[in-house]
């Protein structure tokens, strides 16, 4: 059954798609494939770069890409459950404050609105059928900024990036396995840099910014990485 807003407009039948509505796991994914790749293309430069035969090269890689996988679904939930915790602290606060002065939450609302650009009246009319809705939900979006788009998931945002960061640094990895030893250093970082700018591209489409410019800063960053560690493994390698 259609609603009034669906008679009245029928052409808002039609929900539209935003890519705000994918920011919070975009970003969780993203940095989770990037980290991936980074960190253990180059932790398996810098050994590789030391001398270590392959079977040792193999070991870091995937120790790198357990640990790495665990500590960034950890951090992930760490610091999106705090954020939660503020919301709901926020929301526990206005629902008191609602509960206790709903006259001083009206004009609160009321001026929020006509700070928009609505005439003092109607922004007055706006507020009192708003509240009379949802009052908690108007204070939520209008006074604190608070979405379902952009509400805290902790659970959703740690898996993101233990899977993303894990499917990050595979890449690597079969690399490692299928090209001939004397080549990993060269092979890695070529693929890895390829891999970078392709994830820098896609995430950029994702998110609706340049493809070029991702890709570039993507993989000017995971280069400087990369080379680091290859310097530190030479430097510090077998004679």
């Amino acid at each position: 059954m259609s609603s009034q807003a669906d008679r009245g407009f029928p052409f808002l039948r039609h929900r539209e798609r935003h890519r705000l509505q994918r920011i919070g796991w975009l970003r969780a994914s993203v940095l989770g494939a990037n980290d991936g790749i980074v960190s253990t293309a180059s932790l398996v430069l810098g050994v590789a770069a030391s001398q270590a035969s392959r079977p040792t090269v193999v070991v870091a890689g995937v120790a790198g890409l357990v640990a790495g996988a665990m500590s960034m679904a950890a951090g992930e939930y760490v610091s999106v459950s705090s954020q939660a915790d503020t919301e709901r602290a926020d929301l526990d606060k206005e629902r008191r404050e609602l509960a206790t002065d709903p006259v001083h939450e009206h004009a609160e609302l009321a001026q929020i609105y006509e700070k928009r650009g609505l005439s003092p009246d109607l922004a007055r009319q706006v507020a009192v059928q708003l509240m009379a809705a949802d009052a908690l939900g108007s204070h939520a979006r209008d006074e604190l900024g608070l979405t379902d788009t952009g509400a805290a998931r902790p659970v959703q945002a740690a898996l993101a990036s233990a899977v993303s960061f894990a499917a990050g640094a595979a890449l690597p990895l079969v690399v490692v396995l299928l090209v001939p030893e004397p080549r990993l250093v060269a092979w890695v970082g070529g693929t890895s840099l390829a891999f970078l700018a392709a994830l820098g591209a896609l995430a950029a489409r994702g998110g609706g910014a340049g493809v070029g410019r991702g890709a570039l800063r993507v993989t000017f960053w995971g280069a400087v990485a990369m080379a680091a560690t290859a310097v530190v493994g030479t430097l510090f390698g077998a004679p």
